[in-house]
């Protein structure tokens, strides 16, 4: 799905005040994100992504009546527009400063002490870190190595088995799944989660291992890390199942990137980049974005 595809499916939908043309793109990945007046509409790549948009919405609505802070949704249900789901939200007010990791972090405390919500509200599935590697890969169809596919796939086995075995330090329970400062906006009123089609009931060690792998391969600056570890209370980096979380998370970043590379010369180099780490061993290696 292209930006072009996007803003077609924009428009049959029929959910903005004014034209679709004149709506501004704010991101282009799994979905496609517009902005116009006051509503945000998010258009999801294909028609496989019509569950989690439900579930999206539902999270939302039990996140606003435990009072967390976190995009509302504008209306209750997905549509599904030319084989793909939209969903329509509430604008935030613009931001006032960028996140940063100790705003993730305290508002994952917050998350992190919600009890599971019951089934008849919400329900949150476990954190399928790896459930989409086979759909990004084969996606990526012909433009990759298909040695680097079958090797990704057999690193997605092996860490699936090694994570089931894992025995938590905090208690399980709601996490975010995508803990990044980009999923936070502070606006106006403070920082609030945005992005909440990852979240799940599982260990709580997920959302923190995000911002260890982003010290480690994507140049977030130790005394950030340090401020975050600092405000949400531990360090994950004193776990020992941390190296498991770590290489399931890789694997998938991997493959998400696979993706894109059909139609992106510059995100198959960074897809050959990253394999080529994984299979040196090399952890240090820096991540690019493309």
């Amino acid at each position: 799905m292209d930006e072009s595809r996007a803003r077609y499916v924009l428009a049959a939908a029929r959910v903005l005040p004014g034209p679709a043309r004149d709506a501004r793109l704010l991101a282009l990945g799994e979905n496609a994100v517009f902005a116009s007046g006051d509503l945000v509409v998010k258009v999801g790549r294909d028609a496989e992504l019509l569950g989690r948009a439900r579930r999206e919405l539902d999270i939302a609505l039990w996140l606003a009546e435990a009072g967390v802070p976190a995009v509302r949704a504008a209306e209750p249900k997905p549509l599904l527009v030319e084989g793909h789901p939209v969903t329509v939200w509430h604008r935030i007010p613009d931001a006032v400063r960028p996140a940063e990791p100790r705003d993730l972090a305290e508002l994952l405390r917050v998350v992190h002490a919600l009890p599971t919500p019951p089934v008849d509200t919400v329900e949150l599935p476990p954190r399928e870190l790896l459930g989409g590697v086979e759909r990004w890969l084969r996606l990526a169809g012909d433009a990759i190595d298909p040695a680097d596919a079958a090797y990704l796939r057999e690193r997605r086995d092996g860490f699936a088995a090694a994570a089931a075995a894992l025995t938590p330090h905090l208690p399980p329970g709601p996490i975010h799944g995508d803990a990044l400062p980009r999923n936070v906006h502070v606006g106006p009123d403070g920082p609030v989660l945005v992005d909440l089609e990852t979240f799940s009931a599982d260990l709580r060690e997920h959302d923190l291992v995000v911002m260890a792998l982003s010290r480690d391969r994507y140049g977030l600056p130790a005394a950030a890390y340090e401020e975050f570890t600092e405000a949400y209370g531990w360090d994950v980096r004193e776990w020992e199942g941390r190296g498991v979380l770590r290489g399931a998370r890789e694997t998938a970043s991997c493959a998400w990137v696979a993706q894109h590379a059909p139609s992106n010369p510059k995100a198959l180099v960074e897809f050959e980049r990253r394999v080529a780490s994984l299979r040196d061993g090399d952890e240090a290696v820096r991540w690019y974005s493309f």
